[in-house]
């Protein structure tokens, strides 16, 4: 998460004495002389962003080490490990879900695919970190919910479960995808790749993400059903009709952490 990197301490309390926080509150409420009350489920929702950077090849597994480099996934990374000593320790009825890059409908605008979106539509510039050719798998966020409901009501307590969209690429390739759609749909010939803006790349930023989900789709039955190809135009469609919420969104705040963030 950009954020993290000028603002840890947010995270770390979020996140790690956060999930703490609730632990707590859920022992309290389930944990009735030494037994825990039934059909309770504890979900630790978290990111493969824990595991760290993958090669040119391979996938992430839910035993591959964890390994994270930003503020932002170590403490996404810590939450996780105190989620599963409650399980192992109290037996408190913990699952744990990793997934890939979310998008959709809502996704606040700061997100690559959002902020793609919204700037190319004022034909402003699309800053792409360094040469872009960093590697993501995007989840359409309605496939995201259905996995985590399904591993809420019959994930197997004390396990971990990725959730893969099975569709890596590099995100050049996904702002120049976004931008020649964009450009199709409103007819504006000025929405172009003239746009894109190479800048420094974050620190600490990872190479390639890429998720084995096999498990959930082994176990559970879960397999996404939203292509990429029609996802991104239910997203872009959805930002062009509430252009509103956009704009009152990205007011205030956020510009000051934009301009903060990419100079």
């Amino acid at each position: 998460m950009d954020r993290s990197i000028h603002d840890p301490a947010i995270f770390l309390k979020t996140n790690i004495l956060g999930t703490h926080t609730l632990l707590d509150a859920a022992q309290a409420a389930w944990r009735k002389n030494g037994t825990w009350k039934k059909n309770t489920t504890f979900l630790q929702v978290s990111t493969d962003e824990v595991y760290g950077s993958l090669g040119p090849e391979g996938l992430f597994t839910e035993t591959t080490p964890l390994d994270p480099h930003s503020p932002y996934s170590a403490s996404k990374a810590g939450s996780d490990l105190i989620a599963k000593a409650y399980h192992d320790t109290f037996g408190m009825p913990v699952v744990i879900t990793r997934c890939t890059n979310n998008y959709g409908p809502y996704q606040f605008p700061e997100k690559l695919i959002p902020l793609i979106i919204t700037r190319a539509l004022e034909h402003q510039s699309i800053p792409v970190y360094g040469d872009g050719r960093q590697v993501r798998d995007w989840l359409y966020v309605m496939d995201h919910c259905h996995a985590i409901d399904l591993v809420f009501h019959k994930g197997k307590p004390g396990e971990v479960y990725n959730i893969g969209g099975t569709n890596e690429q590099e995100n050049i390739i996904t702002v120049k995808t976004i931008l020649r759609l964009l450009s199709e749909m409103t007819s504006d010939p000025e929405i172009s790749e003239d746009l894109i803006m190479h800048i420094t790349d974050r620190p600490g930023h990872d190479r390639r993400y890429a998720i084995d989900a096999s498990k959930i789709r082994q176990e559970l039955g879960w397999v996404p059903e939203t292509s990429f190809a029609e996802g991104i135009r239910i997203t872009i469609q959805w930002y062009l009709d509430n252009q509103k919420w956009v704009k009152d969104v990205i007011s205030g705040e956020y510009m000051s952490f934009y301009k903060k963030h990419y100079g």
